[in-house]
């Protein structure tokens, strides 16, 4: 079965659990990674969550925040070990927008030493992607979506899963009604939660271009999707955000409602 291995759910300042990201696991067992988190921990989570890293040959990055680009330092230079042991199989795809890969080139050659930077455009291939541009990733035709950023220039994508459900991902602005074609009536929706709505006065979402619980509910409902997952969620109550956010969620969707904490497992 096709799965999501959650390896964070935390916003960029969340200190008790991860920045929020993921793999989806295909049914052969190799995996995509959805962006990387904020540092060295991406390499912990994949362990605690017992992802083989010679599984990985595809990662997808959404955009150019830290909580969501640091980690790929850390996976190229826990890549080169895995090619000097000669026991990885081809190279290690990463896809980015045309702006993003001009950050990245730019921290790279000041942060990486020279025999891990030198694997870049060798044994680890930059793909530039453009809005609406499709890709064959693993056994998904991955479709590429400007998500309508304010704040940095952001990709999302949408694929049809093997088990022919389809699913997007977008990643952690407010969805914008630009994408309510490519969006509407799918199975999955992967939608950021920074808080619940009776928690916006104190940490203010929607002035970080973010939304609550409730509103990110009241657009599943609109856009008529089946399942709605939420992240890039808060971490003050982490005992009780799982509860507390189905709870408000379930007011506005009536849907299937995931709130994973990090680490869990979700079959699709």
């Amino acid at each position: 079965m096709e799965k999501l291995n959650i390896l964070g759910t935390g916003n960029a300042m969340t200190l008790d659990c991860c920045n929020t990201c993921f793999t989806l696991e295909n049914l052969g067992g190799e995996h995509i990674l959805v962006d990387t988190g904020g540092g060295i921990q991406i390499l912990k989570q994949l362990r605690d969550a017992k992802v083989d890293f010679r599984k990985i040959h595809h990662v997808i990055l959404s955009h150019k925040h830290t909580d969501h680009i640091l980690g790929l330092f850390w996976i190229i230079r826990y890549s080169e070990r895995f090619f000097n042991k000669q026991n990885y199989e081809g190279n290690l795809n990463i896809y980015m927008h045309r702006e993003l890969e001009s950050t990245i080139r730019n921290i790279m050659f000041e942060v990486l030493p020279e025999k891990f930077a030198k694997l870049i455009d060798d044994r680890i291939i930059f793909h530039i992607v453009e809005d609406k541009e499709e890709r064959e990733i693993l056994n998904y035709r991955v479709k590429f979506l400007d998500v309508q950023a304010k704040k940095e220039r952001q990709f999302g994508f949408k694929t049809t899963l093997q088990n022919g459900k389809t699913f997007v991902f977008l990643g952690d602005e407010t969805f914008d009604e630009k994408l309510r074609t490519e969006v509407e009536n799918v199975d999955w929706l992967l939608h950021e939660a920074f808080c619940m709505h009776s928690e916006a006065e104190q940490y203010k979402p929607y002035e970080k271009m973010h939304s609550t619980v409730k509103t990110a509910s009241k657009i599943a409902t609109s856009l008529n999707v089946k399942n709605l997952l939420l992240y890039h969620a808060n971490d003050n109550d982490l005992e009780n955000r799982k509860r507390l956010y189905k709870q408000e969620a379930k007011q506005y969707f009536n849907g299937n409602i995931y709130v994973p904490d990090d680490l869990d497992v979700i079959e699709l």
